[in-house]
């Protein structure tokens, strides 16, 4: 009898990526119907759509302020600190400014996706706001950085080249490694 193989980590991780808001989606709507009482659907009900919107809204108000964080004067913006750490401390200018514009973009991004949630949770039905959050938003985030790709290739002169692999890596890093935490003012 042959030994099973072990899954391997990434395809769990994928998985939770993708299952989860699936079956998050799949439960709300068809909870939608019932009415929030204290029956077992009710409270379920509750429980599930408290737990996706509250997901959802903590992350995005976490990505946009550790975004909007860097943007502040003393601060070296995020995007900026992460091509420093690819391409070491002297990038050019061009570059420089770019790398900027990328960290308020990704700032307004994460606002805008927060901002879009609560709105349709206040004033949608909630199956709508459930697509949006559990369907909808990986997909844009994907869409985003694709866009933001294309975006580079046609601001610079000479844009970076990378694999996804090395983009990755860096993303790794620059989460395990504290960033220097400011940048010297001028005076």
């Amino acid at each position: 009898m042959r030994p099973m193989r072990r899954i391997p980590p990434a395809f769990w991780a994928a998985f939770g990526l993708i299952g989860t808001p699936l079956v998050f989606h799949m439960v709300i709507s068809v909870l939608e119907h019932h009415s929030v009482d204290l029956s077992l659907f009710g409270i379920c009900k509750v429980g599930v759509v408290f737990a996706a919107a509250l997901a959802h809204w903590l992350l995005y108000a976490g990505l946009t302020t550790t975004f909007a964080m860097t943007l502040r004067p003393e601060r070296t913006p995020l995007v900026t600190e992460m091509a420093h750490r690819l391409h070491g401390q002297h990038i050019a200018r061009e570059l420089e400014r770019y790398t900027r514009h990328v960290t308020i973009a990704w700032t307004v991004f994460f606002l805008s996706q927060m901002a879009l949630s609560i709105c349709l949770f206040c004033f949608a039905s909630l199956k709508t706001w459930s697509f949006f959050v559990n369907i909808v938003d990986l997909p844009s985030v994907a869409a985003f950085f694709a866009l933001e790709y294309a975006v580079r290739q046609f601001a610079l002169k000479n844009p970076p080249k990378h694999s996804l692999s090395q983009i990755i890596t860096m993303i790794k890093d620059c989460a395990s490694r504290p960033a220097p935490a400011t940048k010297p003012r001028s005076s």
